[in-house]
């Protein structure tokens, strides 16, 4: 008996699928085109051009990342046109602590079988997120690999590559006691710490679409999915001036273990919560899971999404523009002399405590 001809599609891939995707997203990654790269995709590679960009002497900065188990939430509620944002934040934002700018993004998606609308949705948030931070998508890869993902589950990863002149590399080696400590606020959970959100959905029976209390006609689902902030274009003037002497981007660790990683030794910064309100929705994380407000220290963002280290006479001016490109920024707290690390605390009443609270990370 001979045996049918098999192709790719009776593996359950589409290569037809997948060209007309690309041929969907060429729009997408085209309106993301910046001075040193003109994206054009179905290439091989894709370049830039450092001289066209403006550097003479550049360092290159690379960062790569995903989204985490916040497409789980994607998935189940069907919203995918904000983790594009997501995936390019983590990547950006990561870029800027180094002072350098992000230069161009290129993604990953793999799913068990590729859906074009589900797969454009995404690209397009990504392409967003991109035009958000001023870099551009110059490529990425969609992966079709039956038999390795659930029904309607994809993952995403993404790298990003900035660029720093030499002598404008922010170390963090000028931050000196007394500096102070300025957060901006972050969109939400951003995205880490999801984990720990599914968790707490999941046994507390939460609903998704169910409202949040305090937050209007927002449901939890539309607050938990919203994109994370990209601070690229806020901070990169003043990074370039030299009005910043550190920057942090608060991520999976929490304040409490991502700020120390921009100090130098016989530095210890020290936070107090009641400089800024815990927004609702950690309130809400916190209270479902019984959660200490030492653990919300080292595992959520708590409602700062990046934090800013200046001199004292400069906490004015950097304040003042921030919030002039459209941030909320609040002062936090300030360096102390001693080992290197964090110290977040608390009086009775903050973060759902009764009593005093502090924790500590030394570095």
């Amino acid at each position: 008996m001979s045996q049918k001809s098999l192709t790719y599609a009776d593996a359950g891939v589409s290569i037809d699928t997948g060209n007309a995707l690309v041929k969907a997203i060429g729009p997408l990654a085209r309106s993301t085109a910046r001075a040193g790269a003109d994206p054009e995709l179905g290439g091989f590679g894709g370049f830039f051009d450092l001289k066209a960009a403006g550097y003479s002497d550049p360092l290159l900065v690379a960062a790569n990342d995903g989204v985490g188990t916040k497409l789980k939430l994607a998935i189940e509620t069907h919203r995918h046109t904000g983790v594009g944002i997501d995936l390019v934040a983590m990547c950006a934002n990561d870029l800027i602590v180094q002072g350098a700018e992000p230069l161009f993004f290129l993604d990953y998606y793999a799913t068990g079988k590729l859906e074009k609308e589900v797969a454009a949705a995404v690209v397009a948030s990504i392409a967003k997120g991109c035009r958000q931070a001023g870099c551009a998508l110059i490529g990425g890869e969609t992966a079709e690999m039956p038999g390795m993902y659930a029904e309607g589950d994809y993952d995403l990863a993404g790298f990003c590559v900035g660029a720093v002149e030499r002598d404008r590399v922010l170390t963090g080696t000028a931050i000196r006691p007394g500096d102070v400590i300025l957060g901006l606020a972050s969109s939400g959970v951003h995205s880490n710490g999801f984990s720990l959100v599914r968790r707490i959905i999941e046994q507390e029976g939460w609903k998704l679409d169910e409202a949040l209390p305090g937050e209007g006609v927002l449901d939890i689902g539309e607050v938990l999915l919203e994109p994370t902030r990209i601070y690229v274009r806020s901070l990169l003037p003043l990074v370039q001036e030299r009005a910043i002497k550190g920057l942090a981007h608060i991520t999976g660790g929490g304040l409490l273990e991502n700020i120390p990683r921009v100090l130098p030794e016989g530095c210890h910064a020290v936070v107090d919560v009641s400089r800024w309100r815990l927004p609702s929705i950690f309130a809400l994380l916190q209270a479902g899971g019984r959660i200490a407000p030492q653990e919300m220290a080292r595992t959520f963002n708590c409602g700062v999404g990046m934090v800013a280290v200046v001199a004292p006479d400069a906490a004015v001016q950097v304040t003042s523009a921030v919030e002039g490109s459209g941030e909320t920024a609040f002062e936090i707290g300030r360096i102390e002399a001693g080992q290197r690390g964090c110290t977040v605390h608390g009086e009775g009443g903050t973060w759902g405590s009764t009593k005093d609270w502090s924790a500590t990370h030394n570095a």
